[in-house]
């Protein structure tokens, strides 16, 4: 008796080749960008970095496509792992608010690493991971206010845009664990 995917009901594995190429395309292109122009300068940190940040969110999507039982609990998985690595990179290269080598910068940090708790805490269960992104949409806001408050600048729509995405993903994880 044999076992086959075909029996899953989204279309994840369709997407393999686009998801692992595009990311080899986004890691390639500073280095392409690099012989033409002298605005992008990166070594081989960065490019170590970003390949890291790049494999994570290929390892993510993988497990995304072994746990998820329908296209809608897919989309909310590359929507809560498409917002942590924004977050990251945007922080990582200019610095969410001010330069990238200001110590507030680190809530947001906090922020995915609540997303990430948060999802291993829910054993990847849907109805877990919908109360995962609500509380991660919690701490972005409480973030934000913190910069605000603390006379260290504010990002309203960055938190806004942020707060979508997060809260997205959980409803499209409470319409999947109910399905």
């Amino acid at each position: 008796m044999t076992t086959t995917m075909e029996n899953t009901t989204h279309t994840g594995h369709r997407l393999r080749p686009l998801v692992w190429g595009g990311a080899a395309a986004l890691l390639l292109l500073p280095a392409v960008a690099m012989q033409f122009t002298e605005e992008v300068q990166w070594d081989g940190f960065d490019f170590l970095v970003m390949g890291g940040m790049l494999l994570a969110v290929c390892l993510a999507y993988e497990t995304a496509v072994r746990f998820a039982r329908s296209n809608a609990c897919l989309v909310a998985a590359a929507i809560a792992v498409g917002a942590s690595f924004l977050t990251v990179w945007a922080n990582l290269a200019v610095g969410i608010i001010g330069s990238e080598n200001n110590p507030v910068n680190d809530i947001f940090f906090g922020v995915v690493a609540v997303a990430v708790v948060g999802a291993l805490l829910a054993r990847l269960r849907p109805r877990g991971l919908a109360w995962a992104m609500l509380a991660t949409a919690v701490a972005q806001v409480a973030a934000c206010l913190y910069a605000w408050l603390g006379g260290h600048g504010h990002v309203f729509v960055f938190t806004g845009v942020m707060c979508g995405l997060w809260l997205t993903a959980a409803q499209l994880f409470r319409n999947s664990a109910s399905a």
